[in-house]
């Protein structure tokens, strides 16, 4: 389906992403890359790609991001009218190291850089965008995006540990305006103050989300739709070398298909949610974006279908 459309029809189709751009320096069991592209804006922004064109990104990078990354992006159709490129600085970096099972990783160094003094200014050509992608980034910066919006359909958000331990009380207030909140296991555990997965799905509900997706690494995604629940599995891998961008490639999966489908409904949204794993398992077989970089229509068809051949069963009697 073509989203390169006019009038209406673009707005309907419309996804804008906010978040971080960065140059990831990366060390696992496997190799290492770096300076490489990364960032939750960059990942989301080119998973959404393969359902929806053009997606907006609204980010900060300094003058050191590589031209042809810009231009990758550029190539992907992914808008960059409000990308502010400042010049004399540079760009966020984050040095970490993953341990054997690369489920742990220890953060080496962490210089924000021009991200540090972010203002995500929306465009006015972006602001009556329908769906709205908020990466891992401040809760104020989260509010103050969602306050430049007019009107938007579908509101998606991700949080980190970071953001829960030191900005709490701003956190819970920006999950007012959120429609589906994207969390991992322990994120949920630590907001909710709840153990057990499903009393804390509903707690964080009552914070304002009516959908809550639990990421659980290799052991799926749980779907939190009001009262309904959804299991999804994880892609069954023999390589992985690389976790990072993992959770913001299934965000962009998610909402992408949601934006080319224009339907919120749960059962489309048990889709989304598949595609979203589908494109996360891609983002791991490689270091940083190489991943996704250049994946086919047929490739993502052929995951996703394998997806519901792996986890399909006929039901009998007893």
């Amino acid at each position: 389906m073509d989203s390169r459309l006019n009038g209406n029809e673009e707005i309907l189709m419309s996804l804008l992403v906010v978040g971080s751009l960065a140059l990831d320096t990366i060390e696992t069991p496997f190799g290492k890359a770096e300076r490489a592209p990364g960032g939750s804006a960059t990942f989301i922004s080119v998973a959404a790609s393969y359902f929806i064109q053009p997606v907006r990104l609204v980010g900060v990078v300094g003058g050191d991001f590589p031209k042809s990354e810009i231009e990758f992006l550029q190539e992907r159709e992914i808008d960059l009218e409000g990308l502010q490129i400042i010049e004399d600085g540079k760009t966020f970096h984050w040095h970490g190291r993953y341990n054997y099972d690369l489920n742990s990783r220890d953060t080496l160094k962490t210089e924000l850089n021009v991200f540090a003094d972010f203002d995500p200014l929306i465009p006015e050509s972006f602001k009556k965008s329908r769906y709205v992608c908020l990466g891992n980034i401040h809760p104020q910066l989260q509010k103050k995006v969602y306050q430049q919006m007019s009107s938007p359909k579908l509101v998606v958000a991700d949080t980190m540990n970071f953001w829960i331990q030191g900005n709490y009380d701003e956190l819970i207030d920006v999950l007012q305006y959120i429609n589906v909140l994207i969390i991992n296991d322990s994120e949920a555990r630590e907001l909710s103050k709840e153990f057990n997965l499903f009393k804390a799905a509903k707690k964080v509900q009552g914070f304002g989300p009516k959908i809550v997706i639990i990421k659980k690494g290799e052991h799926g995604a749980l779907l939190f739709y009001e009262d309904e629940i959804f299991s999804a599995p994880a892609y069954p891998l023999e390589s992985i070398y690389d976790p990072t961008g993992a959770g913001d490639s299934f965000a962009g999966g998610f909402i992408g298909y949601l934006a080319k489908s224009d339907d919120t409904s749960y059962e489309n949204m048990k889709r989304a949610v598949i595609f979203g794993s589908t494109i996360a398992s891609f983002c791991v077989e490689k270091f940083s974006l190489e991943g996704t970089r250049d994946l086919s229509h047929l490739e993502i068809k052929d995951r996703f279908n394998e997806f519901k051949r792996f986890s399909a069963f006929e039901p009998v009697d007893l």
